[in-house]
């Protein structure tokens, strides 16, 4: 089986390189793309199995190469920016970006970002299970550790959000949109429910297992699929 191909977009030269080398050593295959319309152009032509894309760049920002991908397609994709603004990462996401690096980063991290991604198939199907939580969604009955979790429905939602995009941060403002129909929800209130859920899922809250902050963007949900 091939390696997987990585498309890394970014106008700097240096950066570029580096980044590829670095993918390289680690065993996956490089494409490269310097502005906007070559990654489109190269995404469209040889199909790969992550995006890397910068936001500021020529020819077509980041934000458009997200927004093109996702018009057809679910591939992962990861943005690296200096941009490191509450606005520019709520956007990226709302457009569809998996995870949102800001520049300075660690490689290793970077890598371990690029792997979650690559093996996440986010589960769907009635019961997901995740190290020792279970989430059976038709009998709406959530286990930890041998115990019954007993959730509101408004954190039941809120849990099945979160899994069904494990590994993937969500925004305070897409978690609003999608458990709240009614739209009155603010950051708020979507932290005050994430907190008393926490509160019943996680063993210890301070140091969850489960689900942890994105500061300025939302929430992740880190557990492995089984």
């Amino acid at each position: 089986m091939a390696a997987p191909l990585v498309l890394v977009a970014e106008d700097d030269a240096t950066i570029r390189e580096t980044l590829c080398d670095e993918l390289a050593a680690a065993g996956y295959r490089t494409m490269r793309a310097a502005d906007g319309r070559d990654a489109i152009s190269a995404f469209q032509n040889a199909a790969p199995d992550l995006v890397l894309t910068d936001i500021a760049m020529p020819n077509g920002d980041g934000f458009r190469v997200i927004a093109s991908i996702r018009q057809r397609d679910r591939t992962p994709i990861i943005v690296l920016s200096v941009l490191g603004g509450e606005s520019d990462k709520v956007r990226a996401l709302d457009l569809g970006a998996d995870d949102y690096v800001t520049k300075p980063f660690s490689v290793s991290e970077l890598l371990a970002r690029v792997r979650t991604q690559l093996r996440r198939g986010a589960p769907h199907g009635a019961v997901l299970e995740f190290n020792e939580l279970t989430i059976d969604r038709e009998r709406r009955l959530v286990r930890e550790g041998g115990r019954e979790v007993h959730l509101t429905p408004t954190e039941l939602a809120i849990l099945e959000l979160l899994a069904t995009n494990a590994g993937k941060p969500v925004s305070s403002r897409e978690i609003a949109r999608r458990v709240w129909e009614s739209g009155e929800a603010t950051p708020d209130t979507v932290r005050v429910h994430v907190g008393s859920l926490r509160r019943k899922l996680e063993r210890e809250p301070s140091v969850p297992k489960y689900i942890v902050t994105e500061p300025w963007v939302g929430y992740r949900f880190i557990a492995e699929p089984k």
